[in-house]
């Protein structure tokens, strides 16, 4: 696996638009990254790989089981919502009770953002695939129908891996080698250019990009 130089926790909060220093007017997705708080810090001697694991998201004691809110009670550590692991090429300056901020990232730095996309139920292969439709006009008999399912032979069988009506959406997707406008580390806010996966409130995972 390939280890990450940084990463971060963020909430997805909307859109918006924002001028740029050069006057351009520049759609951005605003998140509230972090703070993600050190609960755990995982070593070769222990666990057999170095990494830290972070919570994120205040959560209640009401609604948390006996061992997570001990795992939290060892660390010292509020109870959160989201837990996650970040395997960081060098682990040595995080200590647990260490929070990792919107600064961790800087303007004009290229970053990978994963997230569950949002679900748009069961849909036709025009929407999902983007087919093409047939005529509209009158006396046609097909409109928004698959059309051939597989080659004229008898018996005939329809191939693996066609594509067809079904779920559409609410799958795990990563955007990549997107632009930090801006961060805001007192307001735990970095804006990104462009759109990310998911709905508002979505969790995404944000960290720098492999391809940078």
């Amino acid at each position: 696996m390939q280890k990450m130089q940084k990463a971060i926790l963020a909430k997805k909060i909307g859109m918006t638009q924002i001028f740029a220093d050069n006057g351009v007017l520049v759609p951005v997705t605003v998140l509230e990254a972090g703070p993600c708080t050190v609960v755990q810090k995982k070593t070769v001697e222990n666990d057999g790989y170095d990494a830290i694991q972070v919570g994120f998201l205040d959560a209640k004691e009401k609604g948390t089981n006996k061992p997570k809110k001990g795992h939290f009670d060892k660390a010292g550590v509020s109870i959160r919502k989201v837990i996650r692991e970040f395997r960081l090429e060098d682990t040595s300056s995080y200590e647990v009770g260490t929070d990792i901020l919107a600064d961790v990232f800087t303007a004009g730095e290229k970053v990978d953002v994963s997230g569950v996309s949002k679900g748009k139920g069961f849909q036709g292969a025009i929407k999902r695939h983007g087919m093409s439709r047939g005529p509209m006009s009158h006396g046609s008999k097909y409109h928004r129908g698959l059309g051939s399912l597989s080659s004229g032979t008898t018996p005939g069988k329809v191939k693996k891996g066609k594509k067809m009506p079904g779920h559409m959406g609410n799958k795990k997707i990563t955007i990549q080698n997107l632009e930090i406008v801006r961060t805001d580390a007192d307001k735990n806010l970095i804006l990104i250019k462009g759109a990310v996966p998911g709905a508002k409130g979505t969790v995404l995972f944000i960290k720098n990009s492999v391809k940078a």
